[in-house]
């Protein structure tokens, strides 16, 4: 990881209502809920790193 985020109780609250919803999605289907997010998450970086440029994407990889 590169950072740890840190949470208020307000933003901490939030962020559970959305897990609790994206779990509901999935049918409660914890394990499957947490596949998707993590292949959604591959897929935003990869938009991310293709705006960035491959500067940006090689410091990330070496830091």
């Amino acid at each position: 990881m590169d950072r740890i985020v840190r949470l208020d109780s307000r933003q901490e609250a939030v962020l559970q209502a959305v897990a609790d919803k994206f779990v509901a999605t999935h049918k409660g289907d914890v394990m499957k809920a947490l596949k998707e997010m993590i292949v959604l998450n591959g897929h935003l970086q990869e938009k991310l790193d293709a705006v960035a440029g491959p500067s940006s994407r090689s410091r990330r990889l070496v830091g």
